[in-house]
């Protein structure tokens, strides 16, 4: 457990920091995952997971329930349409006790945001708020041409200041071969197991996702769970709903009773009325 001073001043303690982030690269694979709710934080925190990514609005109580795992915050794509929407989330975020930040947006807001002296990540291969551009939803890097793409993208996010990148749904081989080229720490997602970091989804992770993407492998089943529950509330509200509708709800066991005297006293005063 490593003690530092987050962006906003306050101590804290983390089982990871930047630095060893990067002084893992090539010696073992790291895990990351998706957070929603402090309880997954929390679930993360207590097996070990080694980063979690979750939306910068949420930092505050994923913080609070996971307060010592790495954290990266993912900065809304269009919720922060100026630089200085950025910025200023940002700065909220790094507050609030983020680690990293997460962009989808250009080269230049990585910059801006380094230059204020934040790790900042980016994103390549195939980023799907911008699939439109590529033909759709698809694998990148499968040709040679595409790869070489890939690593000028890299190379723009190390000229910016950028410490980490994602790439997602990237042909494994090409992944493997621009690692050797580049300094970023990586990390995948569909993109095989050269990254330094493996990412999967926890909806995917938990076996919570009805159509799993490809490169998923889920390692528990929370659908089938779900489904379960679900069944389970629509038959009790159904006998509720029963149960009320003959008389049997609410019977003696579930009503208070008046002690007879007590009772012998009210009809004799609601009488005289």
């Amino acid at each position: 457990m490593k003690d530092i001073y987050d962006y906003g001043g306050n101590p804290a303690k983390r089982h990871l920091t930047i630095a060893d982030i990067i002084a893992l690269k090539g010696k073992r694979k790291m895990t990351m995952t998706a957070t929603d709710s402090p309880e997954e934080a929390t679930i993360c925190e207590q097996v070990g997971i080694d980063v979690i990514t979750v939306c910068d609005r949420d930092i505050v109580e994923i913080r609070d329930a996971a307060p010592h795992i790495f954290v990266t915050a993912q900065l809304a794509m269009t919720y922060y349409p100026t630089p200085d929407d950025i910025l200023r989330a940002a700065l909220k975020a790094v507050d609030a006790g983020a680690d990293m930040l997460y962009t989808m947006r250009g080269f230049g807001v990585v910059e801006m945001l380094v230059k204020e002296g934040m790790s900042v990540m980016g994103h390549v291969g195939l980023v799907p708020r911008r699939s439109t551009q590529i033909g759709g939803l698809r694998a990148v890097g499968k040709t040679a041409d595409e790869a070489m793409l890939i690593l000028e993208q890299c190379r723009r996010y190390e000229d910016a200041g950028a410490c980490w990148v994602e790439f997602e749904c990237v042909a494994s081989e090409a992944l493997k071969e621009i690692s050797k080229h580049t300094s970023l720490i990586t990390h995948s997602i569909g993109a095989g197991s050269s990254a330094d970091i493996i990412f999967l989804f926890m909806e995917d992770i938990c076996g919570d996702n009805p159509n799993p993407p490809r490169h998923a492998r889920a390692f528990g089943d929370l659908l089938s769970i779900r489904k379960q529950l679900s069944e389970e509330r629509l038959r009790a509200v159904s006998a509720y709903k029963t149960a009320v509708d003959d008389g049997s709800y609410p019977g003696a066991g579930n009503s208070i009773v008046m002690p007879a005297p007590e009772l012998e006293k009210l009809r004799e005063a609601l009488d005289k009325l």
